[in-house]
């Protein structure tokens, strides 16, 4: 396998982190990330960052239990059951005008480890990702030259199956055309494989996707907190806000049918970020009242 080879930096299971000799010349320039893409390899997600002007002079890649942007502080919301954070010293994200050179600065992948790549920080010549995967597994971190770049490998050592996300079609949804969801496959863990079709409803479509006019509507929601079955009832306990903003589409339109397509699931009740629903019992879906147009 071409991971094998040379090139690579350093590797363990939870923290890998890489630097290199430079000259007085390439001191002086500072690598710009041009692009980042990604594709399934046997047993392994390949995660790619591309740079122009050389490979930063750090890479570093380790497990974080959260994720916070530079400067600020904030909390950087990112999908997935574990979380990454990739870090370049002495690199960044932005050209002289201040606009970003990479493309999206949050990204979703349909790959059965990686989730979502999401921007944490390009601030004094410090660039920062949060990277959501689905499980917590070995990563080796090595580097790639003419182009160079940065590559992050992420274990999948686990068997996964097909799902449908369902997403907003806009292109249906302007012209009040049915059906105003649109179903796209995502390979998610077999273990929990109706939390992980949720999960990557709220990564949101891949660059592509989103580029045939599909849209995830979160409906001010930023995760759920839990999703069970039983009995035929799925129940999805959402976090952070809630408000339909007075549309006749929410995110229950999509979390409905993304559930539903689970032969153990007949009925959806989604609940508000208080733990509220209209009909918590009966054989019926139910919405929060945030949810109402």
């Amino acid at each position: 396998m071409g991971s094998l080879r040379a090139l690579v930096s350093g590797v363990v299971a939870g923290v890998v982190v890489a630097g290199m000799a430079i000259s007085p010349a390439e001191a002086r320039a500072v690598p710009t990330l041009v692009a980042i893409r990604a594709a399934h390899h046997p047993g392994l997600d390949r995660l790619v960052f591309e740079f122009r002007g050389g490979l930063p002079a750090q890479r570093s890649a380790e497990y974080v239990t959260r994720l916070v942007a530079d400067g600020s502080g904030l909390p950087v919301p990112v999908v997935g059951n574990a979380r990454l954070l990739v870090r370049f010293g002495g690199a960044t994200g932005h050209g002289s005008a201040g606009g970003i050179t990479y493309g999206p600065a949050r990204r979703a992948f349909a790959l059965p480890g990686l989730i979502q790549v999401v921007n944490t920080g390009d601030f004094e010549a410090v660039l920062s990702f949060g990277v959501g995967v689905s499980r917590k597994a070995p990563i080796r971190l090595y580097t790639l030259k003419n182009p160079s770049r940065v590559v992050v490998e992420i274990g999948t050592p686990y068997r996964t199956v097909n799902v449908k996300t369902y997403f907003m079609n806009n292109a249906n949804f302007n012209v009040g055309r049915q059906p105003y969801t649109k179903g796209v496959v995502r390979p998610v863990p077999v273990s929990g494989s109706a939390a992980g079709a949720l999960q990557r409803l709220f990564a949101g479509p891949t660059p592509g996707e989103a580029a045939k006019w599909l849209h995830f509507e979160a409906s001010h929601a930023t995760g759920f907190s839990k999703v069970t079955i039983k009995n035929g009832i799925a129940r999805v306990y959402l976090t952070g806000a809630c408000s339909s903003g007075g549309s006749t589409f929410t995110i229950a339109d999509e979390i409905i049918p993304t559930l539903k397509q689970f032969s153990s699931v007949k009925w959806v009740k989604i609940y508000d970020p208080s733990g509220w629903t209209q009909q918590p019992a009966g054989a019926s879906d139910s919405l929060p009242d945030c949810l109402e147009p």
